[in-house]
């Protein structure tokens, strides 16, 4: 008799996708920095591809951020995942000239829903983005709007993804 053990080896899966998840209303001392650190930990961890809603606010912030990145780490890419054509619509002057230079430097641009705005299009932009990611960044202060229902989605449908509370 053989007394050979047999071995199962299960690989782990390689973390290599990030999505944000924030509020569109920043307060005066955000602080960048915050969303910087957790996405170099990310980048440490294996994430090569950064999934945002380019919404106002946090998502464009975090943009930057990424893009401010490339040159120490040339390998990530950002993704632009639009809910419908003319998100921005709604958007200030300043707003709108983030949105577009953020759009300009994704290495690529998906829209969601390939039409004007709908009710529950921002919503099925986020559960794109939750299902797309392995690790979710998130700037979360208040327990309802779509940041929340983001995180919530997150939480019930895969609770083994890690999610980074700014």
């Amino acid at each position: 008799m053989n007394d050979t053990q047999l071995t199962i080896r299960t690989e782990e899966k390689k973390i290599i996708a990030c999505a944000f998840t924030g509020h569109r209303n920043l307060p005066e001392d955000f602080d960048e920095k915050s969303i910087k650190k957790a996405v170099e930990n990310c980048i440490k961890k294996g994430v090569e591809v950064f999934y945002n809603g380019v919404a106002k606010g946090f998502d464009l912030v975090s943009a930057k951020v990424v893009f401010s990145l490339k040159k120490k780490y040339p390998k990530i890419k950002l993704i632009a995942c639009i809910p419908c054509y003319n998100q921005e619509k709604s958007y200030d002057e300043e707003e709108k000239k983030e949105y577009i230079e953020v759009l300009s430097k994704a290495d690529e641009k998906i829209y969601v829903s390939e039409r004007e705005y709908f009710r529950g299009c921002m919503q099925k932009r986020n559960r794109f983005l939750v299902d797309k990611a392995d690790i979710i960044i998130a700037y979360l202060k208040k327990e309802s709007g779509g940041t929340a229902f983001t995180v919530n989605y997150c939480k019930k449908k895969y609770p083994f993804k890690e999610i980074l509370f700014l």
